[in-house]
């Protein structure tokens, strides 16, 4: 799957990977959010060379839709960190990309104590 659109200046053509990649570092990135996982598997941070495997994308009438798995950090808000995280995923991604976002679908795979 990519994303293919045409400017005045040619194509451009956005690989699901590239989607991915930006999808699972600004996830990575917000506060209490320790990594993603894989799902219905034992909770394990997965390596950056993972990432893309595990955030599922799917379109829908010209917009996007992400899906994927993820370890919070035992302690804090649960509801505010989702609520945190679509809301980066969903700005990150509509400004780099130019592309609509529909939903950004979280799991919480599990908590985990930080040292």
């Amino acid at each position: 799957m990519s994303i293919n659109k045409t400017t005045n200046y040619g194509k451009i053509n956005i690989t699901k990977k590239a989607i991915a990649s930006l999808v699972a570092d600004t996830s990575l990135g917000c506060y209490g959010v320790i990594g993603l996982c894989k799902k219905d598997e034992k909770a394990e941070v997965l390596s950056k060379k993972e990432l893309e495997k595990v955030i599922q994308i799917s379109e829908e009438k010209g917009s996007y839709s992400f899906s994927f798995n993820i370890i919070i950090a035992l302690g804090v808000k649960v509801t505010e960190i989702l609520r945190s995280v679509q809301k980066e995923v969903k700005y990150v991604v509509e400004s780099t990309f130019d592309i609509r976002v529909a939903k950004v679908n979280i799991f919480v795979q599990d908590l985990q104590k930080v040292d």
